[in-house]
């Protein structure tokens, strides 16, 4: 039986709708619905690496421990941007010349549309909303349907057909894709590059990559053989440190000293430099590495028990989040508002997904004893 709202939930279900109208495509984030009269007691909306929050923190404790070198840290200027770059450098395994460090991966996919695009963009959708919001309005944006009968995977075969028809001079990949999850291999991708040669810009987004399996598979270094390449890659889902700002565009030296020509200079704080020292530190990333993996083995037991609750539909996923479809007559909304007045339990509603027509919703994977909550309120809600 699909869910009925009580006249509470409905007048909560108001105001959840006036917040999310003044956020646009995106999610309000828990901070603004304190409003609303309900508490955010588990956050599945936003993507995160609870985990390495975890150990940042851990870090973060350590290394201020006295109040005169977190005074430095507020009341001195970060490094510039080359700076920062070189801090980048040895994890991407790239010169730091190819590197531009992004107040957020936001920020570099806006900067790369902005001055690398000119006529027409192809996105494969439902895809990251930004990618089709911050095309300059001169720009024709092709939308390539990734179809449900495929569980939304990307076929390379189909969009290099599209690609030949277009004719776009910059074509976008996101690898894992959101909000599904779905994955393109390394190979594959790069034998798709040499067929892509004749494209101005293709933009790889690799922003769920680490959650991807045991071995990173990253085509960054690939930028040093295919000029018309560029990977942005978003440092706050891995890290669990959206708060901070933090992503990175890898692309050819000459792409990176145009966008620095053109501002960039102090984007990043000294926050945000902190965190860059981190991965340059061997203990750091080893501990890093256990929290990675860690996140992996609790995304697929969530998984197989998401799979068991008969009244929704979950996509298979290589990020650390799951696109479920419901399948009871129940709206997502509806389900939606009952999780966060009953459980205080906060998902995302999919309407706003370009490409993406029926009842879904998207929910991040967190800590077992967390996702284990999910899945009860999910069974309390939506009874077989």
């Amino acid at each position: 039986m699909s869910i009925t709202l009580t006249v509470a939930e409905k007048k909560v279900a108001g105001k959840l709708a006036g917040i999310k109208e003044k956020s646009g495509s995106h999610s309000p984030s828990p901070a603004m619905l304190s409003g609303v009269g309900v508490i955010v007691r588990h956050d599945f909306c936003y993507l995160s690496n609870p985990h390495a929050t975890d150990l940042f923190l851990k870090r973060w404790r350590k290394d201020f421990s006295r109040e005169a070198k977190l005074r430095n840290l507020v009341e001195l200027y970060p490094s510039q941007n080359r700076a920062l770059a070189e801090k980048v450098g040895e994890m991407v395994n790239v010169s730091s010349g190819h590197i531009f460090v992004g107040n957020g991966a936001t920020e570099v996919i806006q900067a790369v549309l902005h001055n690398f695009t000119e006529k027409k963009m192809l996105v494969p959708v439902p895809t990251f909303s930004p990618y089709l919001e911050f095309a300059p309005k001169s720009v024709r944006v092709i939308q390539h349907q990734l179809e449900k009968t495929d569980l939304f995977r990307l076929d390379l075969h189909k969009l290099l057909a599209e690609i030949r028809r277009e004719k776009p001079d910059t074509v976008v990949i996101i690898n894992p894709n959101n909000p599904e999850g779905g994955l393109v291999n390394a190979n594959d991708l790069h034998l798709f590059l040499k067929r892509l040669r004749g494209v101005e810009t293709v933009i790889v987004d690799e922003s769920f990559i680490h959650f991807s399996g045991r071995k990173i598979e990253s085509i960054a270094p690939l930028v040093k053989k295919y000029p018309n390449l560029i990977v942005i890659k978003s440092l706050s889902k891995d890290f669990g440190i959206a708060g901070l700002r933090l992503g990175y565009g890898v692309m050819s030296e000459k792409r990176v000293s145009a966008l620095l020509e053109r501002g960039y200079l102090w984007n990043v704080s000294g926050f945000g430099e902190y965190f860059l020292n981190l991965l340059n530190n061997k203990t750091f990333l080893k501990e890093y590495e256990q929290a990675r993996l860690r996140a992996i083995e609790e995304r697929d037991a969530f998984f197989t028990e998401l799979q068991k609750i008969r009244t929704i539909k979950v996509y298979p996923s290589k990020a650390n989040m799951f696109l479920m479809e419901l399948l009871d007559g129940s709206k997502a909304s509806d389900l939606s508002v009952r999780l966060l007045v009953r459980h205080g339990i906060y998902i995302r509603t999919c309407y706003d997904k370009v490409g993406l027509n029926g009842e879904f919703i998207r929910i991040a994977s967190r800590t077992t004893t967390e996702n284990l909550k999910l899945i009860g309120a999910l069974k309390n809600i939506l009874p077989e």
